[in-house]
């Protein structure tokens, strides 16, 4: 449970601190997008295989401090963040993981969670939306959050099994 909740953090904290450095707008030269949140959910999957309702929370709680840290929207990213989650229960369910595996988990939930938000600003019409800006904003932060997500990944890896058994009863 504490290895879940450092690499929440630290995630966290990337994401804010990255996002006023790189640029990510359309037409910029950035091939960094940093999503670190939510590659951070599919690495602590695994902790919480015999206890999805703590998963469900936990997604929904970071996604809540989502909003009010770096959208100020309210319940937004919540509800995206707890349908990432359910796309990684099914991911997790069918493939089995591995250091390939997560590149598959990382590069889908990527794109499930931009195409949400693509589908979220088309039925509201907020902004221009193209399929074009779809691609190019799912293109450019995949590979920043595939070396994040394997670095991770290598890190948890190489802890002992102690610190990765989870005890969420506690």
């Amino acid at each position: 449970m504490m290895i879940s909740v450092i690499i929440l953090v630290v995630s966290f904290l990337l994401d804010g601190i990255l996002s006023n450095f790189l640029p990510y707008m359309v037409g910029d030269l950035s091939l960094f997008t940093p999503m670190f949140t939510i590659v951070s959910l599919v690495i602590i999957y695994p902790f919480f295989t015999k206890k999805l309702k703590y998963f469900f929370i936990t997604c929904f709680l970071v996604g809540l401090v989502y909003d009010f840290m770096y959208t100020n929207l309210l319940f937004y990213n919540a509800v995206l963040f707890l349908a990432v989650g359910l796309m990684l229960m099914f991911l997790y369910r069918y493939i089995r993981p591995s250091w390939l595996s997560l590149i598959l988990f990382i590069v889908v939930v990527i794109a499930g969670y931009e195409c949400m938000n693509a589908i979220v600003i088309l039925a509201f019409q907020l902004v221009p939306m193209t399929f074009y800006r779809l691609l190019y904003k799912i293109s450019h932060s995949l590979l920043l959050n595939l070396c994040y997500g394997e670095i991770l990944y290598f890190i948890i890896w190489l802890l002992p099994e102690r610190y990765k058994r989870v005890s969420i009863n506690n």
